[in-house]
């Protein structure tokens, strides 16, 4: 293992989006507190309480999990893909660091700005309505375990993806779609039979339903098959990339 161009690339990484947190850190956290305002206060008048607990701390969790997977996976993606574009995956891939130590610096890097954004938003949700966290231990796992698993994810698409287009298609009709259908806001108890059946293969719904059990205490199936959902999805997103990276392909113009 090359420790030293491994920390090198982890840090060039975290230092990239660090760089830029006024577009990778501020935006999710103003969303956030519109999302509260508008979804929140305004719609609480009209549902009081889901599961006994206020819908405006009902829905923080989704937005936690929504901000947190959204930037893991936009972190690992777009520096692939801008690596690839600018023609300078040739000079990482003569470094002497293996496919698995370049994938996992990519994936280190796509870790933090996940929970720090995850992080970000708890902590406004604790600020702003006093949000209770039941178990901040395992709030903390979660989101770390989230991270890593579509940062992987993140990292598998940026190889994929040949045009900024073509990303921006993966991200718009897979990422965001699921990331609404999966409880954001609503209990999926709240739908027809047809629909809850949707929620149940939706992997995302599984994020929100674990995260919103270690802060809230309340969840719609059982927070074991949302932790295994999170091991499997981080177990072949990993692999996945990892596997990709080696080979070669897709990565070498």
């Amino acid at each position: 293992m090359n420790w030293v161009g491994l920390n090198t690339l982890i840090m060039r990484e975290v230092g990239r989006f660090f760089s830029v947190y006024r577009q990778t850190v501020l935006p999710g956290l103003i969303t956030s507190a519109l999302y509260i305002a508008i979804f929140g206060f305004t719609l609480e008048q009209r549902i009081s309480e889901i599961q006994g607990v206020s819908y405006t701390l009902y829905i923080l969790p989704g937005l936690i999990m929504m901000n947190t997977l959204t930037n893991a996976t936009a972190n690992t993606s777009s520096s692939m893909l801008q690596m690839k574009l600018l023609q300078q995956l040739p000079d990482l891939l003569t470094a002497p660091l293996s496919g698995f130590e370049i994938s996992l610096a990519y994936i280190i890097g796509g870790i933090v700005r996940g929970v720090v954004n995850g992080i970000m938003v708890l902590i406004l949700g604790i600020v702003l309505v006093g949000m209770p966290v039941k178990d901040l231990l395992g709030t903390l796992t979660f989101i770390f375990l989230v991270s890593w698993a579509f940062s992987s994810m993140g990292l598998l698409l940026g190889q994929l993806a040949d045009s900024w287009d073509q990303l921006s298609i993966m991200q718009n009709f897979f990422l965001t779609p699921l990331s609404f259908l999966g409880g954001v806001f609503y209990s999926i108890k709240m739908l027809p039979d047809w629909a809850q059946i949707l929620s149940y293969i939706n992997p995302i719904y599984y994020m929100i339903n674990g995260i919103r059990y270690t802060i809230l205490g309340v969840s719609d199936s059982p927070v074991s098959v949302s932790y295994g959902m999170a091991f499997l999805l981080t177990i072949v997103f990993s692999f996945a990339s990892i596997l990709l990276m080696q080979s070669g392909k897709k990565i070498k113009q």
